[in-house]
């Protein structure tokens, strides 16, 4: 199932720099391994933002809810997802 996923992202201003670059260490290097094995398909920023929009492939619901929660950064994220389907008129990949 694919999910388009928005993640708008607020550090605090008083979290210590260093706890912040650690917190992102962790961030890049889940989210890598995602990628590399498939489930994290798509990763772009929004220009001007501390967001991005994301393409997951995951089997549920509560998969995708799991990988999500993971995320380092999920305490000072606002997530919003969307299900996606396939478009009749999309030419079909193989």
């Amino acid at each position: 199932m694919l999910y388009l996923v928005r993640m708008d992202v607020n550090i605090p201003h008083d979290l210590p720099a260093e706890q912040a670059q650690e917190i992102k260490a962790r961030e890049k290097a889940y989210s890598q391994d995602l990628q590399r094995d498939g489930r994290w398909q798509h990763i772009w920023r929004v220009a001007g933002e501390y967001a991005n929009y994301s393409v997951f492939d995951v089997a549920s619901n509560d998969e995708l809810h799991g990988l999500l929660q993971a995320l380092p950064l999920f305490p000072y994220m606002k997530i919003s997802v969307t299900p996606l389907a396939q478009h009749p008129s999309a030419i079909a990949q193989n």
